[in-house]
């Protein structure tokens, strides 16, 4: 009898992880960052950050496919440093931020790449413009985070966009096309 019991509460819990549902977690603003990079008619190698955002992130730890992301990057927490670069990055001559507020990425499918990758596709908009983008993704860490006692999820990413692809092509050639991004992620379970 208490073999029976013993089965059914391990058949039980299994069968609730196996089919756990994806469950919200909250980005964490401290310790993330999305960072781009260009080259400047071959002089230096600036970059920018983004440093707002807003967005729903949906972790399924049992199965990190079936989790999704869709996050939005206010323009106006785009910061180089210099703020007349900023300025100028915002103008019309960019990302046109009058007009265009907002970057955002909507995950459209997850896949395993690897023992610690995964491939995030989705749907990146800039500049009104709307285009696939995969990121390459590593799992840094899930688990519980000591200090602040709940569940917590890590990554970083990385992905390469053509500016002129979104109609951000002012001084293409010159300054590069081809944008480098960096991302690193963390995030707790609500």
């Amino acid at each position: 009898m208490l073999r029976r019991i013993l089965l059914t509460s391990l058949l039980a819990a299994s069968a609730t992880t196996a089919f756990a549902a994806p469950q919200k977690y909250d980005i964490d603003p401290t310790h993330t960052q999305v960072i781009f990079s260009w080259n400047h008619f071959g002089f230096s190698n600036p970059s920018a950050t983004l440093e707002k955002f807003t967005g729903d992130f949906m972790l399924d730890t049992a199965d990190l496919t079936k989790s999704s992301i869709s996050i939005t990057f206010p323009l106006d927490g785009l910061h180089t440093g210099v703020p007349k670069l900023d300025e100028h990055m915002k103008s019309p001559d960019f990302f046109d931020a009058a007009k265009f507020p907002d970057i955002t990425f909507k995950s459209t499918k997850v896949e395993k790449s690897g023992a610690n990758g995964l491939k995030v596709t989705g749907n990146l908009t800039i500049h009104g413009v709307t285009k696939p983008a995969t990121l390459d993704v590593k799992v840094n860490k899930i688990g519980d985070n000591p200090m602040l006692k709940k569940a917590s999820a890590g990554f970083d990413a990385t992905t390469t966009i053509k500016r002129s692809e979104f109609g951000v092509d002012k001084y293409v050639p010159n300054v590069s096309d081809e944008i480098p991004v960096r991302i690193t992620f963390d995030s707790h379970a609500q």
